[in-house]
């Protein structure tokens, strides 16, 4: 099995709107409503602004921005 890089400079935005898309499986938002807003969450990396890698370690919480506060830290971006 071949690994294809994900990062922004090494994919198109096709490419980028795949990726999500797979990796998040039903985001069509049929089950609760939530998959469609966390969907939208990777929208900067399908766009060509932020590494999926970054995206992922803020949600996480593991990754504290020096622009944020530790009043404005949330683990969900909804």
């Amino acid at each position: 099995m071949e690994f294809k890089s994900i990062l922004i400079k090494d994919t198109t935005v096709e490419e980028r709107k795949q990726i999500v898309k797979e990796s998040l499986g039903n985001i069509s938002a049929s089950c609760d409503g939530c998959m469609a807003r966390l969907s939208e969450m990777y929208d900067e990396y399908i766009e060509g602004k932020k590494e999926i890698r970054d995206i992922n370690m803020e949600f996480n919480g593991h990754y504290l921005r020096g622009d944020m506060d530790k009043g404005e830290r949330r683990s969900c971006p909804m």
